[in-house]
């Protein structure tokens, strides 16, 4: 009864004309942004995060939020028609749904995407409606040295978890952490790392960080990557689904959205680790595994259900624990903070309407979004024959303004640029920017929770192992990071992580 009061709490607040619209902006822009391949949700809701200074919390949110479980959606479309892959989470979609499209069975492949990414949203969500109250009364009771530990061990799996070297995964989180240093000590009042520039007694802003990284940085890139002609895309055909069809997917559909449940509550799990784990499943078990690679439906239904099952998911750890999973949950984050939220358990108590007007907007972004792609497919289509030089100006001139516009800083805009070319250096060397992000967000709240719990145990470290639930988390921490150093586990991480 308790959680129908609060899905009331947030009917009354998503069922309003403004948060409806922007529901419908954000999963619009993001089937847009999951469409075109290179721009990804990341550096999407990293340009939009000025905009969201002059919107009300629960609207940007609710756009955010729509854009990132949106992509999840318009990534099968180009993976299926061009086998070209509009979102991470869908390069294993590409293996049999453009495998069906060249069979002439395109339409079967997407509306079985497009329902499998409905249903496994629909129980994701009533998994975080129901999980997110237990969860947060548990978070209540967390003190600083458990939050210090809780806060250690989501850096720590993010490492672990991480796509790419495992080395470079730590220095980009020691990095991430060393710039979320820089500004005025709270306590002392001292600059840090500022090398005399007043603009930097602040800190650097988030969103500086946020776009130049992930927006200029990829705008960079695509530039970079030779498009030549517009790809060939696939005939539709019927949408319609065969019986056999249905028989064959319905398994996987809820065996993916179990899988990407869980994957994507896992600091850096996300939706792609769901897709690929799901995949790996799916071809274990078939009774003919063979048929995978040339056309078989599980291998689009059960990776689309996971892959937007782990997007749904991911906002449990960020909502109710204030502990980012994925680079979009520190962008999420980061849009709470800035209109002065702090991600955690006291959100529930403090700004219901928030927290669940958020839930149930996904419920009506899910629903929209059934509705968008299937009967537009063709329009989403159409939007790869136009070419990437003539809309990256608009995005760059986008950005520019978006920066200035937060503190009316040229500077800011020139620091954007530095981390933009940063960023590019960081593609070419292969370091995945997520961990940096996640250290920058997660940094100065370690830092002021392992002040405060060293200053209520009067000096005393042992703080840290004689709380049990801190004790817990930092064993937590240690097998995570000798799971890693076994060369099986290693093994089978890089086989995950593999896009080939």
């Amino acid at each position: 009864m308790e959680l129908l009061a609060h899905l009331g709490i947030g009917l009354e607040a998503a069922f309003t004309l403004n948060n409806l619209l922007y529901c419908l902006i954000g999963v619009t822009l993001g089937t847009l942004v999951g469409v075109l391949p290179g721009l990804g949700p990341v550096a999407t809701i990293a340009m939009l995060l000025p905009i969201t200074y002059g919107l009300s919390p629960a609207a940007a949110l609710i756009m955010l939020s729509g854009i990132y479980y949106g992509a999840q959606y318009g990534g099968s479309t180009t993976a299926i028609l061009v086998n070209l892959p509009g979102e991470s989470s869908s390069v294993v979609t590409c293996l049999d749904g453009h495998a069906m499209a060249r069979k002439g069975r395109a339409g079967a492949a997407l509306a079985i995407a497009a329902i499998g990414s409905f249903i496994a949203g629909s129980l994701s969500i009533l998994l975080l409606a129901a999980a997110a109250a237990p969860l947060a009364e548990v978070a209540l009771k967390f003190g600083p040295a458990e939050y210090f530990s809780l806060m250690l061990l989501g850096l720590v799996a993010a490492v672990v978890l991480a796509q790419g070297d495992v080395l470079k995964a730590v220095a980009m989180t020691l990095l991430g952490l060393l710039l979320g240093l820089v500004g005025t000590d709270v306590n002392s009042g001292v600059e840090r790392f500022t090398f005399g520039l007043p603009q930097l007694s602040d800190g650097i802003s988030f969103v500086v960080i946020s776009m130049g990284i992930f927006g200029i940085a990829e705008i960079i890139a695509n530039l970079e990557r030779s498009r030549g002609q517009p790809p060939q895309v696939a005939r539709v055909g019927s949408l319609m689904p065969t019986r056999e069809d249905y028989r064959r997917s319905w398994k996987p559909m809820l065996r993916g959205t179990g899988l990407g449940a869980v994957l994507g509550v896992l600091p850096g799990g996300g939706a792609m680790l769901g897709a690929f784990a799901s995949y790996m499943v799916e071809k274990r078990i078939a009774r003919h595994p063979e048929r995978f690679g040339q056309g078989a439906i599980e291998g689009v239904a059960g990776p689309e259900s996971a892959n937007n099952a782990g997007a749904q998911t991911s906002f449990i750890p960020m909502l109710v624990l204030g502990l980012p999973s994925n680079a979009v949950m520190a962008l999420m984050a980061g849009a709470m903070m800035i209109h002065g939220i702090v991600p955690g358990p006291q959100v529930i108590d403090e700004r219901p309407e928030l927290f669940w007007g958020l839930i149930v907007s996904m419920w009506i972004g899910n629903l929209l979004l059934l509705v968008l792609n299937l009967p537009l497919v063709g329009i989403w289509v159409r939007l790869l024959s136009v070419p990437y030089r003539l809309l990256y100006p608009s995005i760059l001139l986008f950005c520019c303004i978006g920066v200035y516009s937060v503190n009316n800083s040229l500077f800011d805009v020139l620091l954007t640029v530095a981390f933009g070319l940063l960023g590019y250096l960081f593609i070419k060397l292969r370091c995945e920017p997520a961990p940096l992000l996640l250290g920058y967000l997660l940094g100065p709240l370690m830092e002021e929770n392992l002040r405060r719990a060293m200053l209520l145990s009067r000096g005393d470290p042992t703080v840290f192992v004689t709380r049990p639930l801190s004790l817990t988390l930092l064993i937590l921490c240690v097998l995570a990071v000798g799971l890693m150093l076994i060369p099986r586990v290693r093994a089978t991480r890089h086989v995950a992580f593999s896009e080939d």
